[in-house]
Order: C-alpha cells, then structure tokens, then sequence
C-alpha cells in the first residue's frame, strides 16, 4: 500500500510538471505540490497535492487533493490578496487505521509577483470536515513559492 501511495505521488508530481507554468510548492505544517490555471484577466483555479510523514512511516501520514476557486484583486502593481472557495479529499492513516474525510475548504492570502517568473504567497485555509472518519473544523497556513510564465 505504502508503495502504491509513492507511485500515485510520483505520477501526480510528474503530470503537473509536465505542463510546468504556474506550478510550485505550498509548505506550512506538511508540504504540498501546487498549480494555478488561470481563468481570465483575475480569477484562477487552484489545484494542490498535499503529503505528509512521507520520510517517517512509523508517524501519521496523509494524501490529500484540494481544488479551489479564486478571486484576485491587486492591492498595488503586482502585490495583491486572494479569497475563495473550494474542496479537498483526503486519506489519513495514524496508529494503524486507516481514514478518509470530504471537506469544504476556503483560502484567504496575500501573493507578490517578482519581475522574475517567481511568485510567493502566505495564505490561510480553514476547513470543515464533514463527510468521513473525522468531522469538525481544521485549518492551515502555508508559504508557497511558485514558477510563474
């Protein structure tokens, strides 16, 4: 099972740096694979592959897929802020269970485009888990950088 997870990870990172424009890394309390589409002049889709206790398997570990919706507005040339909302699935595994929960997520942050094809964001996600093993509320922060064509 451990194996097949890696694999699915691989392929998952692979596929997204295919088409390498707009794709990066989201790092807070575990890491995630990240990419945007945009969707006209402002708005953009948000795609994020989330992993964690990849390096130590004896700790709790998850996969998680998270897509969101968002709009953006410039606060001043190319720094600005973002809201929207989205959903993730996600599969934990901790003390030897195995869990599984739907949720509805919403993004708020801020993000700077350099001059050079590099974006770096910080945002917030709050989350409510309502459909799986472990229902409630949850949130994350995360530092992302992003290659920008």
């Amino acid at each position: 099972m451990k194996k097949v997870l890696l694999i699915l990870v691989a392929v998952m990172g692979l596929a997204f740096a295919a088409n390498a424009q707009n794709i990066g890394v989201r790092l807070g309390t575990n890491g995630e694979i990240s990419y945007q589409q945009p969707l006209g002049s402002l708005n953009r889709l948000e795609v994020d592959l989330g992993v964690g206790g990849l390096l130590n398997w004896n700790t709790a570990h998850y996969f998680c897929l998270t897509g969101i919706y968002q709009w953006h507005w410039n606060i001043v040339d190319k720094f600005g802020w973002y809201v929207g909302p989205g959903a993730q699935a996600s599969y934990f595994q901790a003390g030897g269970e195995n869990f599984f929960n739907v949720s509805v997520v919403g993004q708020i942050g801020l993000d700077y485009e350099f001059n050079i094809p590099l974006q770096i964001s910080l945002d917030a996600r709050p989350a409510w888990h309502f459909l799986g093993n472990v229902a409630g509320f949850g949130w994350g922060a995360c530092l992302g950088l992003r290659y920008m064509l």
